[in-house]
């Protein structure tokens, strides 16, 4: 009912207390408006990369993509994202480009970024004049005309002839529009031949086909901010743009591997969540698209995802942070249910009689990782809960308590979403926490063989404790752990305490001898030892064996181990130079390159160790537009100067401690 803005933190969508702060969407936010008796229903969707989990969520139930280019920074690392996911969902998309009101904008720069990322079917439908603060007229070259835009951010606008070269201009755009309708209908190209051109309605009558089929992609340009252009768009998308009817059924699985069609016109009702998200004061909410039939209040539905029955309670209809509560919605509708039983994004929910399962969305991978650190105690259950809570909510975060390097790790797509999930935990649970670097899961080795006879004596007034544990060790093949074994003979040593030998080798195993980190890749051998009739016992022959593996350690040349990742970068051709400079001062190492989509792709091996915050990096490195996708590939040797400086932290952080 009003206009907003982000700067005063009052838009219609971006309502969160998180949106505002960082003035950023951050979630994908469901609207709604009437234009031209169409109903719209819109998500607006994060275009930050560190939120792209919700931008690809939201796109799994668009009819098409309505992709913003900003119009002086122009394409970034989401625009190609979207504009990739859009063509593998099979959807159309239209280009905006925001922001012709700024100063340095540059329209026709931007256009031409756009079309060589992706390709020359980018059709301007809309041109902005006197581009920078005063810019509030364009040419469209659909009407080809003039638009002149009220100054006062009403939107309303009146046409004027263009004149001189703007007439030409738009007399060419336009014919090339015609072109590009013509191709989209062989009979229409025909007709276009013999007429030598198409008629206003024919040309009207067909360009929703050629905007489904993408003969063509149109793109508009805009100043939000002083809502010149947006009147045309939205005039556009009721009258050409994509509605649930251009995409009549969709497939699905019924059972383990039974393909059906899914008809927007049946009867049993069939619902895809593709979010949730916990609301103040009203619990959790599943947004979902209903894809077939009528989803009511009452009725129960099955969740084919989880083999459960969920009863509809409250549905609602969404405009930004309003709700509306309704008895029902109609297929290609979208809407949210309020506090459903056990039902997750990405679950199908359907009639009983169906039982179908809509394909799932896939998200990426988490990129980046860092450390929890309470600066509290007795948080723990608090944090435990709220990060279950915030991962259900966003499939692009994860966490997990590491016991091996006593930290609990978060995992997500950059910094901001790192350092939004620390706000969110202090927001809804008011606890405190701080991010730091995870530790590295070094190993410890060794190189060489070695022996050791220790013998452990302990007198403490009564009962003493005795054992003399006689050990080899060698090096063992590569990822094989710690195998123990014995070779005794006689009765030196009596079996029943080879069990104990080796639950004190496990133990240094786990503990670590050189840095605190988990030894692999040695073969222990028990071959001989003492004992004492009456202070031999279980525990003393567990120490014995624990100290013997260790002495035998430190004297086979040990050495730490590190972890490769294999790491697979996506960049724009221009940015090669710096990201493969990067990649080799990392101590990378490139192993191939291949061609994606006008990007290339490097293939490398880089340390965990250098990897650190290398999403934020890369996206410096690359104008926002390169990301990258890494996971675990096998340990190597550690460099020496490195080694000395992992054995000395930990030597420091063990004094600490102690």
């Amino acid at each position: 009912n009003r206009m907003g803005s982000i700067s005063g933190g009052n838009t219609c969508s971006d309502y969160h207390a998180d949106e505002k702060e960082h003035q950023i969407s951050m979630h994908a936010t469901l609207l709604r408006t009437e234009w031209q008796d169409t109903k719209l229903n819109m998500i607006d969707a994060p275009g930050y990369a560190d939120f792209v989990g919700d931008a690809i969520g939201a796109l799994r139930v668009a009819d098409f993509a309505l992709i913003v280019v900003h119009a002086v920074e122009g394409i970034g690392v989401g625009t190609d994202r979207m504009w990739h996911q859009a063509t593998e969902l099979g959807i159309p998309k239209i280009l905006v480009i925001n922001g012709v009101n700024r100063q340095n904008s540059e329209w026709e720069t931007v256009l031409a970024q756009l079309r060589d990322a992706f390709g020359h079917t980018l059709f301007p439908m809309t041109v902005p004049l006197e581009e920078g603060v005063d810019c509030h007229e364009c040419l469209d070259v659909l009407r080809s005309n003039q638009t002149v835009y009220a100054k006062d951010l009403s939107g309303q606008f009146k046409e004027v002839s263009p004149e001189g070269e703007d007439a030409e201009h738009v007399a060419e755009w336009h014919r090339q529009l015609v072109e590009y309708v013509a191709e989209a209908d062989d009979a229409l190209l025909e007709r276009f031949f013999d007429q030598g051109g198409l008629s206003e309605e024919e040309l009207r009558g067909s360009l929703h086909a050629a905007f489904q089929s993408q003969v063509f992609v149109p793109l508009f340009c805009t100043a939000a901010d002083t809502n010149v252009g947006v009147t045309r768009l939205l005039d556009f998308i009721a009258k050409f743009g994509s509605s649930p009817v251009d995409r009549k059924t969709v497939s699905a699985l019924k059972g383990s591997d039974e393909e059906v069609d899914i008809d927007l016109e049946g009867t049993e009702p069939v619902a895809f969540v593709y979010k949730t998200l916990a609301e103040e004061h009203i619990g959790e909410l599943s947004f979902f698209r209903i894809y077939s039939g009528t989803l009511t209040t009452g009725e129960s539905l099955y969740n084919t995802n989880r083999n459960e029955t969920e009863k509809i309670g409250q549905i609602l209809l969404l405009n930004g942070k309003e709700r509306d509560i309704v008895d029902h919605l109609r297929a290609g509708d979208i809407g949210a249910l309020v506090k459903l039983k056990n039902t997750h994004t990405n679950d199908t929910l359907s009639s009983p009689q169906l039982k179908v399962r809509l394909p799932e969305t896939k998200y990426p991978i988490p990129n980046i990782h860092v450390a929890l650190k309470s600066t509290s105690n007795g948080d723990e259950e608090k944090i435990a809960e709220g990060l279950a809570l915030i991962h259900e909510e966003d499939p692009t975060f994860a966490y997990r308590v590491d016991p091996e390097l006593r930290q609990t790790i978060l995992s997500g797509q950059g910094d901001l979403h790192m350092k939004s999930v620390c706000e969110t935990l202090e927001r809804r649970y008011g606890v405190a926490i701080e991010l730091a670097q995870p530790r590295i899961a070094y190993r410890e080795t060794i190189r060489d063989g070695a022996e050791s006879r220790y013998r452990y004596k302990k007198q403490s007034g009564g009962a003493g404790q005795f054992a003399e544990v006689w050990l080899r060790v060698r090096p063992g093949e590569r990822n094989s752990g710690v195998a123990f074994g014995h070779s005794l003979v006689g009765n030196n040593v009596d079996r029943g305490f080879v069990p104990s030998v080796e639950k004190g080798v496990r133990t240094a195993e786990h503990e670590g001898i050189l840095a605190g980190c988990r030894v692999v890749d040695v073969e222990v051998d028990f071959y001989d030892g003492k004992q004492h009739p009456v202070d031999s016992k279980d525990i003393a022959f567990q120490i014995a064996g624990k100290l013997a593996f260790r002495e035998a350690f430190l004297n086979a040349r040990p050495h730490l181990l590190e972890p490769m990742l294999d790491v697979h970068v996506r960049v724009p051709e221009a940015a090669m130079g710096n990201v493969l400079g990067d990649i080799s001062s990392r101590r990378g190492k490139v192993v191939g390159m291949d061609a994606e989509r006008g990007f290339q792709v490097i293939h490398a091996q880089v340390p965990q160790r250098e990897m650190h915050a290398y999403a934020t990096d890369l996206r410096s490195l690359t104008s926002g537009r390169g990301d990258h996708t890494e996971q675990f590939s096998h340990y190597v040797n550690l460099p020496q100067e490195i080694e000395n400086q992992v054995i000395s932290e930990h030597k420091k952080e063990h004094q600490r401690e102690h």
